[in-house]
């Protein structure tokens, strides 16, 4: 019995010193607890909101300020015409658009009904719904004696028949290009480290940076193939619809499958082993990837610290890429704030990992 509790004493001890161990029984149950914890939310939290009020008149004046006012909305424009719309939604600001007519209170007191117009950017159906319930009961609330005299036209645009695949399919690109980018460079570069080819290639006259860019092409070349076969699966298969340039389209893709790629550099880095760098790229990136991105969750009603660490997860900015080209029909001149952060990312993830290499050698 003694040699037995002995055991059971090494094993706890054995557990104790070995901080990997440590981190994955207490740290990663506590970081799932808190990003799903905040992450997951069916509650409205400042969701950007334009508003086009052809009326301006005390009626709508109210039903505007009190929209402003609910903290549920952040009134990112005031549109002067119908045709700003279509840009509104393009640039991703805005998740609805209120749109209300000349006339509104006249009509209000003449024929005891006015029309009130809600346009939601359905390209994300689970947050069109939830927004525009939330302002329809915001717009009712303003005249509790006669709700009935309001009447919200609701219309979605971008995903009209509110099909989850067209949410979904889009998300999954991204997470399928993160997710096998990153696992496939870190486990080809540990690979070689155990097996002590890396020093070869660490001693030979090859700079840092053309060793990760040998490393790079191959995969690339073969997750551009990947991204094929994904697109037409989406499109053959999901019927989901694809309005922008396909050109546009796998320039994107293949920035972000360097971003990808390269972070799978960086964590071979950092790690000697095989299942080291798969166990980060796995648990490290696939939690963040699928919660933080807004893949399925709105990134905008998360907590702000978690909104503002959720910008250094590259798959949020190729979503927002993604869904613009697939569904709205975005071009560079609207997404170039999220391409200008993709391409900030490659650069200072080729930076650290050729460094990381240089530090090898000397």
């Amino acid at each position: 019995m003694n040699a037995f509790y002995g055991f059971i004493r090494k094993e706890f001890l054995h557990i104790l010193r070995d901080r990997r161990t440590m981190i994955i029984l207490f740290g990663m149950p506590l970081a799932q607890l808190i990003i799903f914890g905040y992450a997951i939310r069916n509650e409205l939290n400042y969701t950007g909101i334009a508003i086009l009020d052809q009326s301006r008149d005390e009626q709508s004046s109210l039903i505007t300020d009190k929209i402003a006012a609910s903290g549920y909305f952040d009134v990112t424009a005031w549109l002067d015409h119908p045709d700003q719309i279509e840009d509104i939604f393009r640039s991703g600001t805005s998740r609805l658009v209120l749109v209300i007519g000349s006339g509104f209170e006249r009509e209000r007191h003449r024929y005891g009904i006015s029309e009130i117009q809600i346009i939601t950017d359905a390209s994300n159906p689970n947050m069109a719904q939830l927004a525009q319930s939330y302002v329809m009961a915001i717009i009712r609330d303003t005249s509790p004696s006669q709700p009935s005299g309001l009447i919200p036209e609701v219309r979605m645009v971008y995903n009209p028949a509110l099909r989850s695949a067209n949410l979904f399919v889009p998300g999954l690109i991204a997470i399928i290009l993160m997710l096998v980018s990153t696992l496939m460079t870190s486990i080809a570069i540990t690979r070689e480290k155990e097996t002590g080819t890396m020093e070869v290639l660490l001693a030979s006259p090859l700079s840092p940076l053309v060793i990760i860019l040998g490393k790079v092409l191959p995969y690339l070349i073969l997750s551009l193939i990947n991204v094929v076969t994904v697109l037409l699966t989406a499109q053959f298969i999901f019927e989901v619809p694809f309005a922008g340039s396909y050109i546009h389209f796998f320039l994107q893709a293949g920035l972000f499958t360097l971003v990808a790629l390269c972070l799978g550099i960086l964590i071979s880095t950092i790690t000697n082993s095989q299942q080291v760098a798969m166990m980060i790229a796995l648990a490290g990136l696939l939690l963040p990837t699928i919660l933080l991105s807004g893949f399925i969750f709105a990134v905008e009603n998360m907590p702000y610290p978690l909104e503002i660490f959720s910008n250094i997860v590259p798959a949020r900015w190729f979503l927002v890429i993604v869904k613009g080209i697939m569904l709205k029909g975005s071009s560079i001149g609207i997404l170039w704030n999220e391409t200008l952060i993709l391409i900030g990312m490659l650069i200072v993830l080729v930076a650290v990992s050729a460094r990381k290499f240089q530090i090898r050698l000397e």
